[in-house]
């Protein structure tokens, strides 16, 4: 059980140092708490949420990866290499392509009911 304990002690310090150190997991964080936020204002579905939740986190998850990975290219080598900087700009790639994705999943979602309200407000006018 101690050992279990520890684990997610571990994870939890891997997790702080990503929020501590990195600037993108701070905005990725931030960027999605209002997403989230919209969501719930404009009353998004519980199926509109869950998709908006897996991007938000599919991001996230990303950049603790991408993190990590170079963290230990920075552990293999403190030289210039071109292969560690190619690896390094593919993880970053990857995080970018996730954002992409997240940008895509949240206009699907957020953009009808933000369309709808800025209409109807124009409307009014």
């Amino acid at each position: 059980m101690q050992k279990v304990l520890f684990s997610f002690i571990y994870a939890f310090k891997g997790l702080r140092y990503c929020f501590c150190t990195q600037r993108n997991m701070v905005i990725h964080t931030i960027v999605g708490v209002l997403v989230i936020i919209l969501a719930f204002y404009l009353r998004i579905s519980l199926t509109g949420m869950l998709f908006l939740l897996t991007a938000i986190m599919l991001v996230m998850v990303t950049e603790v990866i991408n993190t990590a990975l170079e963290k230990a290219i920075d552990l293999f080598t403190s030289e210039r290499n071109h292969l560690a900087h190619k690896a390094k700009d593919i993880a970053a790639g990857a995080v970018l392509l996730t954002s992409l994705f997240a940008v895509v999943i949240g206009l699907s979602i957020l953009g009808p009911p933000l369309w709808d309200m800025l209409r109807s407000s124009l409307l009014l006018q």
